[in-house]
């Protein structure tokens, strides 16, 4: 049996990232939402409980709060940002709102013995914070293990029953000593051995979904991205023939990339349905140029089409999709996290579905998901693909999608990258593509005037879409990839390059 760290979601969209170091650390996790029952909690055998942070104030009317018998588990617990001020509110401490806010990067200075902050920490560190609220008086049993330099409360702790808080987010790779903060709690005082990883998660996960299945079978809607790819083979190796893949080209997709992903599936012998229903998608996203509607749109279309094709499958009742965390956390579907966009497979799902939905990668990151296909024997031309949404050129073809724009686009960025292989960038990319602007600038070609549309260059470094950072590119690199839009794809005078990380920005524009 695993050992149990019990994560008790807030509403943090850090949540997940709790779990993430958890799982870097071998140790298993099982995510609950605010409102489970101590029995729920108590069933696990939890070795220690972590309560999340969230966009709450414990002093709303409304605010999230937890069964107060979670807190009588007879382990360990650990409350961050939000649930440190939780974890003192329910053991009879007050939390006032504070003169003043704390939101990015703060210095702490530790103050006094802790079990948590023990001497492997240094005495003062940069850590990120996120408040508005401070404990203003500790419960009883209850120490100060730190403060800012503003003098607000910025950890506590009761080693008598194994309570500890933290204002701010360990899990975060802001906050400095983060990660051995975390491997304190989790080692230290949770006595956890670290004997988990991935290649039991697939094994649980197979035999998991063998039984979820049973004798039915399973609808996958393939999209020729990294997340669709190994959810199907996963699913191939747990149920085998049951499974029938759709493969949708929905004509939202790069250059030439429907023949190179049916191929490849060939390859991997899935059994695919290819259905070419460009014109259906695009007759329908005519004159649309709300990016969230156009995401409703497709995703709505996705699912008609998978229903259509299911119907012809006897005994299909499940319907495979290749939804990650990041996916979950933009679109809002923690309860009390914010939407940041909906994505296809997360927010255009009609009320009444005829299929049951599997998405066995739901909780994971995307290079956990690429680390899973390479545990499953997948080629590496598959697992080392460039994240692609879902709703494909949609949501970088901004404003009026038409086939004329797309294909602009799509020469555009071929030619991107292009030069970037060529250049020996690509593969140190994350994510590299070419967004086309519903804005036209005024150019010269020859002697000529032009009235043409621009083109965006967007790259960036990440590590699991969490955060990004823009990729600093080569003049001359550019300067290639300039030249050759321009004089190679019509329609296109001016080349500009996104320069912006995630946060403030999204990974794409739309």
């Amino acid at each position: 049996m695993n050992e149990n760290i019990i994560i008790i979601n807030c509403g943090s969209q850090f949540t997940q990232l709790i779990a993430r170091r958890l799982r870097e650390m071998k140790v298993h996790s099982v995510i609950l939402n605010w409102d489970v029952s101590h029995e729920t909690v108590s069933a696990y055998s939890p070795k220690g409980i972590i309560i999340s942070g969230g966009p709450d104030s414990v002093n709303d009317s409304d605010a999230i709060m937890i069964d107060r018998e979670i807190l009588n588990p007879g382990c360990p617990v650990l409350g961050i940002c939000y649930g440190m001020q939780l974890l003192a509110k329910l053991s009879g401490g007050n939390v006032t709102s504070g003169h003043v806010h704390e939101y990015g990067v703060t210095m702490i200075h530790r103050t006094g013995k802790s079990e948590l902050l023990n001497d492997s920490i240094p005495e003062s560190m940069n850590v990120l914070m996120s408040h508005g609220d401070n404990v203003s008086e500790l419960p009883e049993g209850f120490i100060i293990t730190s403060s800012t330099e503003s003098n607000i409360t910025s950890s506590i702790e009761n080693a008598g029953k194994k309570f500890y808080g933290l204002q701010f987010h360990p899990e975060v790779v802001n906050t400095e000593h983060g990660n051995e903060i975390i491997h304190n709690f989790v080692f230290g005082i949770c006595k956890c051995s670290g004997d988990w990883n991935l290649e039991d998660w697939v094994d649980g996960t197979i035999a998991s979904i063998r039984k979820s299945v049973g004798d039915g079978r399973v609808v996958c809607g393939l999209s020729g991205g990294v997340d669709s790819s190994v959810s199907a083979a996963l699913v191939n190796r747990a149920i085998g023939d049951k499974l029938q893949c759709v493969f949708v080209n929905h004509g939202l997709m790069r250059l030439n990339e429907p023949e190179s992903v049916m191929n490849s599936y060939k390859d991997m012998g899935l059994n695919v349905i290819y259905v070419d229903a460009s014109e259906r998608f695009l007759r329908e996203l005519k004159g649309i140029t709300d990016p969230e509607k156009k995401r409703k749109i497709i995703g709505r279309l996705f699912i008609e089409v998978f229903e259509e094709e299911a119907k012809k499958i006897q005994n299909a009742e499940w319907l495979l999709q290749g939804t990650i965390y990041p996916d979950v956390i933009e679109s809002g579907l923690k309860k009390g996290a914010a939407m940041i966009k909906s994505h296809h497979n997360v927010g255009g799902l009609p009320e009444h579905m005829n299929l049951k939905l599997l998405e066995p990668l739901r909780d994971l990151f995307k290079d956990e998901v690429r680390v899973i296909g390479k545990i499953i024997g997948m080629p590496e031309s598959i697992i080392n693909r460039q994240p692609f949404p879902g709703p494909g050129l949609a949501v970088r073809c901004l404003g009026e999608i038409t086939k004329e724009r797309l294909d602009v686009l799509r020469e555009a960025d071929a030619i991107f990258r292009e030069e970037l292989k060529r250049a020996d960038l690509y593969s140190g990319i994350w994510q590299a593509f070419c967004v086309l602007l519903p804005v036209r600038s005024v150019g010269v070609m020859g002697d000529s005037r032009t009235y043409n549309e621009v083109v965006a260059l967007r790259a960036i470094h990440s590590q699991d879409a969490m955060t990004a950072e823009w990729a600093r590119i080569d003049y001359d690199v550019l300067d290639r990839i300039s030249k050759r839009i321009c004089n190679e794809v019509r329609g296109i005078n001016r080349v500009v390059i996104d320069v912006t990380s995630k946060p403030p920005a999204t990974i794409e524009w739309e």
